[in-house]
């Protein structure tokens, strides 16, 4: 690759690092946040959902809208809100302005995650499969030094330097964005005469807005209830026109042309379904860890946010460790072998959390961190290899926003299932109920990974 390609792949690794940055940097500034607007543990969670919610909509409505708009266009836009939800975040005067500061900041960085690598494959013709790979190394990398970054930053400036701390990258890379990606050819076919309300039939606006609806009304039910210590009637109508948006959100979607979550191809092709469905729990398993480690390590063992950092360090760096292994694995086995071996990781990293005491040495966290650090990695590999073998190609891009989907649908379940453990205080029992409730998912993922390989039908058929 020539310099200029070197350049266009930094431009686009330091735009898109800054979702998975953020929403990993968060995991040690709880606490913090929890104390600064007195708030117990179940509101403040909302930092986590609103990124996860937000960022699970706008990655595929920004993809959509990148092909009629252009991929510079919707690149350069997503940096400029990126800098102005970073700017102001700090600034809010309460919780509520900054969950909606960290929505924006969310849909901001969605935009670059969804036409990052297009413009990569698009304009980088010469060692694609390297340039690609440069590309999850930023992903991958911001993902795994985020609790450590974020512990540094709260450590020494507060929590307002988690949302600052963007503002040079941003920078750099709409600097490098604006000379280094091509502008795109006019999409004039796709733009001629399109009216807003055919646009807004092209995203699935009322699918969007249903989900939406559904799944944040269910969430505030559940959450609400649990927070307060008794069930009211508010907290039951809340569920119930959860329930109900949902219901009509999986009606709509069976019979729209253009669905938001095209549920008729699970249906279509069952072996992408369970893929899908493991991925979910996968998720759902690492990011109540992910987030409820440095929770734990902070509010029942009293550790600096700084240490808590460098110990969360050792979830990344497994990981980063474990992924050139898993690729070689199955390039040479296939992904069944890996995801079992990930089962059986997570299982005894959870085991492991469930053994834990009040005074157990913090050193033997990192035992768990490690276990799950290279599951993690494992499962990286191994669960986009199965996902393309196990769908056609003709339906790839389908197949690759569903996966992206379950994904976000597992760390917002991680996300409920600790809000409801834990109600209002983090605290070292319900750290041990969810340390058993993890096991007994990991060994769920354990026992399907088993029966598929005995009952001889293979997971990417």
């Amino acid at each position: 690759m020539n310099a200029r390609s070197w350049w266009l792949m930094i431009a686009v690794g330091l735009g898109i690092l800054l979702n998975p940055l953020n929403s990993s940097m968060v995991s040690v500034a709880i606490p913090r946040l929890q104390h600064v607007f007195k708030l117990d543990f179940t509101a403040i969670s909302w930092i986590i959902f609103s990124f996860y919610i937000a960022s699970a909509i706008a990655q595929p409505v920004m993809g959509k809208a990148s092909d009629l708009f252009g991929r510079r266009k919707i690149f350069l836009a997503g940096l400029v809100i990126s800098f102005a939800s970073s700017f102001l975040a700090p600034l809010s005067p309460n919780f509520g302005w900054l969950i909606v500061f960290r929505i924006v900041q969310s849909i901001g960085t969605s935009m670059m995650i969804a036409v990052g690598m297009a413009i990569v494959r698009i304009h980088i013709t010469e060692k694609q499969a390297t340039a690609l790979a440069v590309l999850s190394i930023f992903l991958s990398g911001a993902a795994a030094i985020g609790p450590f970054a974020g512990g540094i930053l709260i450590q020494w400036w507060d929590w307002h330097a988690i949302f600052i701390v963007n503002i040079p990258f941003v920078t750099a890379s709409f600097l490098l964005a604006w000379k280094m990606i091509p502008k795109d050819e006019p999409a004039v076919s796709a733009t001629r005469g399109i009216s807003l309300r055919k646009w807004l039939g092209l995203i699935d606006a009322s699918g969007i807005l249903l989900f939406t609806v559904g799944l944040v009304a269910l969430l505030v039910g559940l959450l609400s209830a649990k927070s307060s210590g008794h069930v009211s009637l508010w907290n039951i109508t809340a569920v119930l026109i959860g329930l109900l948006a949902l219901g009509i959100f999986i009606k709509h979607e069976l019979r729209t042309a253009s669905p938001f979550v095209p549920l008729r191809t699970f249906a279509k092709y069952p072996a992408m379904t369970w893929v899908n469905i493991q991925y979910v729990l996968v998720n759902l398993l690492f990011y109540a860890l992910f987030f409820g480690i440095p929770s734990y390590l902070q509010m029942v063992r009293h550790i600096s946010e700084f240490h808590t950092g460098i110990l969360m360090l050792a979830l990344g760096l497994s990981s980063i460790v474990a992924s050139p292994i898993a690729g070689r694995w199955v390039d040479k086995s296939g992904p069944r072998p890996a995801l079992l071996v990930s089962a059986i990781l997570m299982t005894l990293g959870s085991v492991w959390l469930v053994m834990l005491n009040q005074t157990s040495p913090v050193i033997s966290v990192c035992l768990a961190l490690v276990a799950f650090g290279f599951s993690n990695g494992l499962n990286a590999v191994g669960m986009q290899a199965a996902l393309f073998k196990s769908s056609p190609k003709e339906i790839t891009g389908v197949a690759s926003g569903l996966f992206n989907t379950s994904r976000y649908l597992g760390t917002i379940l991680s996300s409920l299932l600790t809000g409801i453990i834990m109600g209002g205080t983090f605290s070292f029992s319900g750290f041990r109920l969810l340390g058993v409730i993890l096991t007994i998912i990991a060994l769920a993922l354990v026992f399907m990974n088993l029966r598929r390989q005995e009952s001889g039908q293979p997971q990417e058929s």
